[in-house]
């Protein structure tokens, strides 16, 4: 058997194929960005911000429901069948989107987009994590969360500009077909299993317990409620979701209240997950050398400042620079919170933990979206968005004072295949 070994440059040929995959990823949810809540609108006659932004309720809980099981499935069954699984569930969403003859087909879709995106999301963000080991997490992470967001935002861009020019449907929807095809096949034709790098990493950590490895119940409140560091994560997580569940459906509404044409809500609704995917090249790494706590809480004052700059801003510079801010705040903490997941759970429970703060992260796509509907209802879309900037700002100030630094400085990698050290010479990563 060849010798396994951790590292992004051990393993670079699958690492970047699975950040291209990450890629395709991305794009299936950015191709709603833009034209979705136009569509809702102007198609379906749907009046009320909380009926406009039901899909984004239906999107999230899906997801959220699925990055749990995610985990688990990834854990029992192995990644590589999870993530083929979740882009045959993505095959449908393009063509319900093209020919829904109704709001609730719309639903249905992003019922099976949410489905999808918590089982290839999950098992990529996973799979970098069994191949970086524990030298260059934050790196790892900012590279899948930049080629994914990159991706949504190239996706909203292109989708608006079709869209700008042939109309809502069906062309715009084309891209989405294109995006499962390739996406599917590179999944199921060249992309590897990594449960043997999890065995690997497995040997340079300290053995489990005597009682053994966690329950499923024990890991789900440990990440939740128990551990400070996991759920401080979980969290910011949430709350992070929360507000851009808020801008992917009121965003397009309040630009296009500002008189701005189609193109130039699909240019607004780019700069912000552009800002968030270019950044996190920078981010991800720079929270391998300056720790993970401060990075994560001020990144949520950063998302409150651009979503307040949004809401004063009258034109379409302001909004652009509303919008940059919330993507650099987004990519300060997004590969963060992953990475110190990565830094507390024991690789053997590792997964299952990621699926349980990706639970909680993406319900906030619904509580946001409820939220900002509900409130845009009773208030208007300007007090809707303070309310989130706010819980945002208060998000930080949690991790400030609840959170402590999870990155460890780790001794140089031993190789797997040689015998583990003594026990006394080992520290257990996952105290806190």
């Amino acid at each position: 058997m060849s010798t396994v070994r951790l590292g992004l440059r051990e393993n670079l040929g699958q690492f970047s194929l699975l950040v291209v995959v990450n890629a395709f990823v991305g794009a299936m949810v950015g191709m709603e960005r833009t034209i979705l809540p136009p569509i809702a609108e102007r198609e379906f006659h749907l009046a009320a911000k909380t009926a406009v932004l039901s899909f984004i309720v239906v999107f999230g809980v899906t997801k959220a429901l699925t990055n749990y099981l995610a985990g688990r499935l990834s854990d029992r069954f192995g990644r590589k069948h999870v993530l083929v699984s979740g882009w045959l569930v993505a095959a449908p969403v393009p063509f319900l989107l093209m020919w829904a003859p109704s709001w609730s087909w719309v639903l249905f879709a992003n019922a099976l987009l949410g489905v999808s995106q918590g089982l290839t999301w999950s098992t990529t963000v996973i799979m970098k994590i069994d191949l970086a080991g524990p030298q260059k997490r934050g790196l790892a992470m900012g590279l899948n969360e930049f080629a994914g967001y990159f991706a949504v935002a190239g996706s909203a861009l292109a989708t608006g500009f079709v869209a700008a020019h042939y109309g809502l449907r069906p062309q715009p929807f084309y891209l989405g077909v294109g995006f499962v095809a390739i996406g599917l096949l590179l999944s199921a034709v060249v992309v590897r299993e990594t449960k043997l790098h999890v065995a690997a990493e497995s040997q340079l950590h300290a053995p489990l317990p005597p009682e053994g490895m966690p329950t499923q119940r024990e890991v789900f409140w440990r990440t939740t409620l128990l551990d400070k560091n996991l759920s401080s994560v979980s969290q910011a997580g949430l709350v992070n979701n929360l507000n851009d569940g808020m801008a992917w459906g009121l965003f397009p509404l309040f630009f296009t209240a500002a008189r701005m044409d189609l193109a130039q809500v699909g240019t607004l609704a780019a700069i912000y997950p552009a800002t968030w995917g270019m950044a996190q090249l920078v981010t991800g790494a720079w929270s391998d050398r300056i720790g993970r706590k401060w990075l994560i809480a001020s990144g949520m004052w950063v998302q409150a400042v651009g979503i307040g700059v949004v809401v004063v801003a009258r034109g379409f510079s302001g909004f652009a620079a509303g919008a940059a801010l919330l993507g650099v705040g987004t990519a300060m903490v997004y590969p963060t919170l992953l990475a110190a997941i990565g830094d507390v759970a024991h690789p053997s429970w590792r997964a299952s933990s990621v699926g349980v703060y990706r639970l909680w992260r993406d319900l906030g796509y619904a509580v946001g979206a409820l939220l900002a509907g509900v409130t845009a209802d009773a208030l208007g879309l300007p007090a809707a968005m303070w309310i989130v900037a706010a819980l945002t700002f208060g998000s930080g100030v949690l991790v400030a004072v609840r959170m402590r630094e999870t990155l460890r400085r780790s001794p140089p990698q031993r190789d797997a295949t040689q015998p583990p050290a003594p026990r006394a010479a080992r520290t257990n990563p996952t105290e806190t």
